[in-house]
């Protein structure tokens, strides 16, 4: 099925209007707050996040005020933008790991220093409006426009008037110090603050949970080899880059995903594969496939490709020989990484050949060495004995020369409804993590419509993408304004 590609502005300004730095509302002791050792698997890279917020067209021209229904009738940028300094001052109390800045301890490894240094907040202008912007390409009308460069501290922040009113929020934010779960519990909290809301989820920083054992228990260390690797191990990079060819260039796409396509997926996955899918998994091996054909068309039957499936360990993590339910509660709150990113590999040639079930089959097989509690506390205490080495995710490794390897995230907490700052909630949100590496990256989320769509963010070579849109344009739709408008 062929798709309408959507048409954008990419060349505009977007200029500094202040720059300000925001600091925890109450005054904060210093004090050094360790990385736990799931926070030491993931390297120096940071990650954004954007909202766009259309005019409230409902507001009274000047009435800087609280509604019928309590919401906030902000009428200037001014004052929107004082309201959210002010609540994000109220939010770094509860959630001062963002107000802080990294540091070194003894053995060189990454600490967080909380001293309220604060977060960056710039205020911009753009001239453009949201409607010219061609969000199903972010590359350009995205980043180093409207996400912030995160030069000190752990976390920027970028508010951006547009030409018509409108209003993108942009975050970037450490990934050593938090993982996307923790930053949408802050993203929340900072909305329910901004409309003087009791937060619903307080942070929580207790190391301790994440304790490695003792003794500890190497027995499982084996299996962690298969998806860990120290960054000493690894082979020196090559001189030159691997990949020269336009095709094989990286870049990011924003696509949407209709919840009828998301079925059909998932009824023809499970149906094949006797086993009863996740729309996570049935939409990995999809796109698994995807790519693998992308590799055959080329030529590169023999070699290997790649799939890694992050995992968010907070419900694994679960004590249940002590009080389950503050166990839950108190993995539920806590801020920080708690992943893991098992994969598996295929043959190009065979992958791409099998029905869906096949892929599924093999997708599940490989997700459930890291959906266990042992597998986490494994985790942890394979970083203990090698500590201070530094070491990532294998998979994160492959994707070079030939090979291709790409990592799907899951999404499914993205707060695209529940980000509201008192004037409406956003017209479309995403994450964007151009990160660099040569393995793809790919992060499902809840439409904004909340009608079961998913919106993709996708960061993968120039020719999977084509082959993408070429075998499954019914299923990656660009995301449009028309898309959009439709669902507000």
């Amino acid at each position: 099925m062929a798709t309408t590609k959507p048409a954008g502005i990419s060349c505009f300004k977007v200029e500094l209007k202040h720059k300000d730095t925001i600091t925890a509302a109450l005054p904060l002791q210093d004090h050094y707050l360790p990385l736990s050792n799931l926070d030491l698997l993931l390297p120096p890279i940071d990650v954004s996040t954007f909202f766009c917020f259309k005019p409230n067209d409902s507001k009274k021209p000047g009435a800087d005020s609280d509604n019928n229904d309590g919401r906030l009738l902000l009428s200037s940028f001014g004052s929107k933008v004082a309201h959210l300094k002010t609540s994000l001052a109220q939010a770094l109390v509860m959630y001062y790991p963002f107000a802080g800045e990294i540091s070194q301890n003894s053995l060189g490894e990454p600490q967080l220093l909380c001293n309220n240094r604060g977060v960056d907040f710039y205020e911009m202008c753009a001239h453009v409006g949201l409607h010219d912007l061609d969000l199903h390409n972010p590359d350009e009308s995205i980043e180093g426009k409207f996400v912030p460069a995160k030069k000190n501290g752990t976390l920027a922040i970028q508010v951006t008037e547009l030409r018509c009113g409108s209003i993108i929020i942009g975050c970037t934010f450490d990934h050593r110090i938090a993982d996307a779960y923790s930053m949408n519990m802050f993203l929340v909290s900072w909305a329910e603050l901004a409309q003087s809301k009791p937060v619903s989820i307080k942070p929580n920083f207790k190391r301790s949970l994440l304790n490695p054992r003792r003794p500890i228990n190497c027995t499982g260390h084996r299996a962690i080899d298969d998806l860990f690797v120290t960054i000493s191990s690894l082979p020196p990079p090559p001189q030159t880059p691997p990949l020269t060819v336009a095709e094989h260039k990286i870049c990011s796409r924003i696509y949407v995903i209709p919840a009828a396509q998301l079925h059909k997926l998932q009824v023809t996955a499970s149906s094949e594969s006797g086993m009863k899918c996740t729309r996570l998994v049935s939409f990995s091996s999809f796109l698994w496939q995807l790519v693998a054909k992308c590799d055959s068309k080329n030529g590169k039957d023999a070699l290997t490709t790649r799939l890694g499936i992050v995992v968010n360990g907070r419900s694994r993590m679960v004590n249940v020989r002590e009080d389950a339910n503050r166990s839950r509660q108190m993995m539920e709150s806590y801020f920080g990484n708690v992943l893991t990113i098992p994969y598996g590999e295929e043959k190009v040639g065979r992958l791409s050949r099998v029905g869906l079930g096949r892929a599924a089959q093999s997708v599940a097989h490989f997700l459930k060495a890291g959906t266990s509690k042992d597998h986490f506390l494994d985790l942890i205490d394979w970083v203990e004995v090698r500590r201070p080495e530094a070491a990532l995710a294998r998979v994160y490794c492959a994707g070079t020369g030939e090979e291709s390897a790409v990592v799907v995230s899951c999404g499914r907490g993205f707060p695209a409804r529940e980000v509201d700052f008192g004037w409406g909630r956003a017209w479309v949100g995403s994450y964007h993590f151009p990160w660099g590496g040569q393995a793809g990256y790919v992060m499902p989320m809840p439409s904004p419509a909340g009608n079961g769509d998913w919106v993709v963010y996708m960061h993968l070579r120039v020719e999977q993408l084509k082959v993408v849109e070429e075998l499954a344009g019914d299923v990656f739709r660009p995301l449009t304004r028309d898309y959009l408008d439709s669902t507000v």
